[in-house]
C-alpha cells in the first residue's frame, strides 16, 4: 500500500494542467468540497483521491476532500491519514467516527467540516468517476442549478460490471420509485451529485429516511422545495476492490423505506 501511495503521489505532482477553470465559469471564491463516507475502503481510497486531485488540478478547481470514516476495521483511516500527509490538511479533511452511524449522519458531519460553497457527494469505491465532475460544474454554472445529479438512464449514461440480474434490479427499483414519487429526475437512486451547500443543508434537515432511500428522499424534497435540478449522463462502474454493501437486508429496507416515503409525501 505504501508503494501504491508513493506511485500515486508522484503521478499527481507531475500532472500538467490541460484545462482552465475559466472554461467552467468558476468564480474566484468558488470552492468544492467532496464528501466521501467510507467503511472498509482501504484499497479504493488512495486511488479515488488521486483521481479527484488529478481532475481538480487539471481544471484549476479549488477543492477539499472530506473523508468521513465509520471506524473501518480494515485500516481505512490509517490510509486517509497518509493521504492527508501527502496532499496537505487544506485538501484532505478527516472526520473519523466511532462506528457505522449511517449515510445521512455522515453527510451532516461532513457538511460541518466542509468549507466549500459547493458540495459534491459520491461513492469512495470508484463507482463514480471524477472525470464527470467538470461536466457537473459546467452545467450548474450555465443554468445556476441548485442540484446537479448524475444519471445512468439517459443519453450516454450506463452501467458497467453488473450482471443482468443486478441491472434489472436497479432498473425496476428506479422505475418503482419514479412511478410512486414522481421526482422529475431519471435516476432517483443515484448518489453522485453536486449541491449548493445551503441547498444540501436544507435537504438533509428535511430528510428522515435511512439507508438507500435517503438519496431518493433528497430528490423528492428538492422537488417539494422548488429547487432546480440538472442531470449529467454518467457511467457507473461496479466497485474494483472490496464487496458490495447491497444485500437482501438492504433490498428489503429499500422497499419498506420507499413505501414509507410514498405514504408521507
Amino acid at each position: 500500500m505504501a508503494s501504491l501511495l508513493t506511485s500515486l503521489m508522484g503521478g499527481s505532482s507531475a500532472t500538467t494542467r490541460v484545462a482552465s477553470g475559466d472554461s467552467l465559469g468558476l468564480a474566484p471564491s468558488d470552492k468544492y468540497s467532496v464528501l466521501l463516507p467510507t467503511y472498509n475502503e482501504r484499497a479504493n481510497l488512495p486511488v479515488i483521491v488521486w483521481m479527484l486531485v488529478k481532475v481538480f488540478r487539471e481544471y484549476g478547481i479549488n477543492y477539499e476532500i472530506v473523508i468521513i470514516d465509520d471506524n473501518s476495521p480494515d485500516g481505512t483511516l490509517d490510509i486517509a491519514k497518509q493521504l492527508q500527509d501527502a496532499y496537505g490538511k487544506e485538501h484532505i479533511v478527516l472526520n473519523p467516527r466511532p462506528g457505522k452511524l449511517g449515510l445521512g449522519t455522515a453527510y451532516i458531519d461532513g457538511i460541518k467540516r466542509a468549507t466549500g460553497n459547493y458540495i459534491i457527494i459520491m461513492d469512495a469505491d470508484m463507482s463514480h468517476h471524477p472525470k464527470f465532475i467538470p461536466e457537473f460544474i459546467r452545467l450548474q454554472k450555465q443554468n445556476n442549478y441548485d442540484v446537479v445529479t448524475g444519471t445512468r438512464y439517459t443519453g450516454s449514461g450506463g452501467v458497467h460490471g453488473w450482471d443482468l440480474r443486478r441491472k434489472l434490479t436497479s432498473r425496476v427499483a428506479n422505475y418503482i420509485a419514479a412511478t410512486l414519487l414522481q421526482p422529475g429526475v431519471s435516476d432517483l437512486t443515484g448518489s453522485f451529485r453536486l449541491y449548493k451547500k445551503p441547498v444540501l443543508s436544507k435537504l438533509i434537515s428535511a430528510t428522515i429516511s435511512k439507508g438507500y432511500v435517503f438519496q431518493m428522499e433528497m430528490m423528492v424534497r428538492a422537488r417539494q422545495f422548488g429547487f432546480t435540478i440538472g442531470e449529467v449522463p454518467i457511467t457507473f462502474v461496479d466497485r474494483v476492490y472490496g464487496e458490495s454493501k447491497m444485500g437482501a437486508d438492504e433490498i428489503v429496507g429499500y422497499l419498506l423505506g420507499l413505501f414509507n416515503l410514498f405514504a408521507s409525501t
